[in-house]
């Protein structure tokens, strides 16, 4: 039997080493205070906020690499909102692998102005189409605490690795049919559960998590109102808003019932600001109207982050498919004239989904090398301990 890669699972020798590294990431992120750690009820004044621009560009060091090169496409605008998400598959790997989220991790601490948002799934096989009854079942274990280990796992993972200000997309898209995270079955024992997940997340030490509720547009399956879990363990009002019916025109999406207008009402009844971790074309096509209707919207309301979904058929920059709505998305965010079709990038991103929306597939964790024995993991010493101590590869023998 082939020797295949493992995540930590450390020994004597490496658990001493995992607890002075991780007494070194508390020590250095209790001396720093961040605005982006700092939590959404602290709000600025309406007219002083600015809203952090990203993109989501691919799960892993890909969507690192191409952040620095959509921001010179962008002409130097600066893209302070890193995006990624965890993959739903096993129970595992929502917990957070070490190396799925280390790229990510370094991404952030360069730049204390940066944003981690990480669409973090509240269930394992979230895509798996299960029934209405088995995941009703499912929310109730998680609404009795069955699965609060997971969660606690992640938020000290992500603690360890320095970035304990991460905001938290829990159990996105919510209102709809496609996950098995959704709401529909039993809306009471859905924000039940959600009540538990940020609970066991926040009682981590060092955690300074930021939660955001984020339905799609719309009512679909079930009015995305019915499934709010409360204002104490919510931070942030999201929505992912595509260009797709049944709303014909921007101003339908606005106006549509649990449409952009309730987001807002809604968020502003709440006391809380607004996202938009997910948005961009859809089943209408290159609209350009579109793309400028909405990123005026982006600019009235002032969001606290947002992050279009630049993959065909949504995107701008990866997607040639929309020439036109790629030059109104870089002249108005770069100020550039005569934008031009974006350049593909050199190769398509690894994990990239390419079936239509709502149906993104689950990311996906590398495939080990059967010919390396053991498992590493490169542990970044010199973010941990200075200049003085480069980064390291930490490997165990079978």
């Amino acid at each position: 039997m082939p020797v295949q890669r493992r995540f930590i699972n450390f020994g004597i020798g490496a658990t001493a080493l995992c607890l002075l590294v991780g007494g070194a990431v508390l020590a250095d992120h209790d001396t720093t205070d961040t605005q982006a750690g700092k939590g959404a009820t602290q709000r600025a004044p309406e007219q002083d906020r600015t809203t952090a621009i990203g993109a989501y560009l691919d799960y892993g060091p890909q969507g690192v690499q191409r952040m620095a090169e959509l921001s010179r496409w962008l002409g130097g605008t600066e893209l302070r909102v890193g995006h990624s998400y965890l993959p739903g598959d096993l129970w595992e790997n929502i917990e957070g692998r070490p190396g799925f989220l280390a790229a990510w991790a370094a991404w952030r601490k360069a730049d204390e102005d940066r944003m981690f948002v990480l669409n973090t799934p509240m269930l394992e096989r979230n895509e798996e189409r299960v029934s209405d009854d088995e995941v009703r079942g499912l929310l109730r274990a998680g609404a009795y605490g069955q699965f609060d280990e997971h969660f606690r796992r992640l938020a000290e993972r992500l603690v360890l690795l320095g970035v304990p200000d991460t905001v938290i997309v829990l159990g996105w898209e919510m209102n709809g049919t496609t996950y098995t995270h959704r709401c529909g079955p039993d809306p009471v024992a859905w924000k039940a559960y959600w009540n538990r997940i940020v609970t066991a997340m926040r009682s981590v030490p060092g955690q300074e998590f930021r939660f955001d509720f984020a339905p799609s547009r719309g009512r679909d399956a079930v009015p995305w109102t019915e499934c709010y879990p409360g204002d104490d363990v919510v931070d942030i009002i999201g929505m992912d808003s595509y260009d797709q019916p049944p709303a014909r025109t921007f101003d339908e999406q606005v106006n549509e019932p649990y449409g952009l207008q309730k987001q807002v009402d809604f968020a502003a009844e709440h006391g809380k600001p607004i996202s938009f971790p997910e948005w961009g074309l859809f089943r209408n096509g290159d609209n350009p109207e579109y793309m400028r209707r909405m990123l005026e919207w982006i600019e009235r309301h002032k969001p606290v982050y947002q992050t279009i979904t630049d993959y065909c058929p949504h995107g701008v920059w990866q997607c040639a498919d929309n020439p036109h709505s790629s030059q109104v998305f870089r002249e108005m965010l770069s100020g550039l004239p005569d934008a031009t079709t974006p350049p593909a990038p050199d190769a398509d991103p690894s994990g990239t989904p390419t079936a239509p929306k709502p149906d993104k597939p689950t990311p996906t964790v590398p495939a080990p090398d059967v010919n390396e024995p053991g498992w590493c993991v490169t542990l970044p010493l010199s973010d941990w301990f200075g200049q003085w101590l480069s980064d390291r590869e930490l490997c165990v023998r079978d």
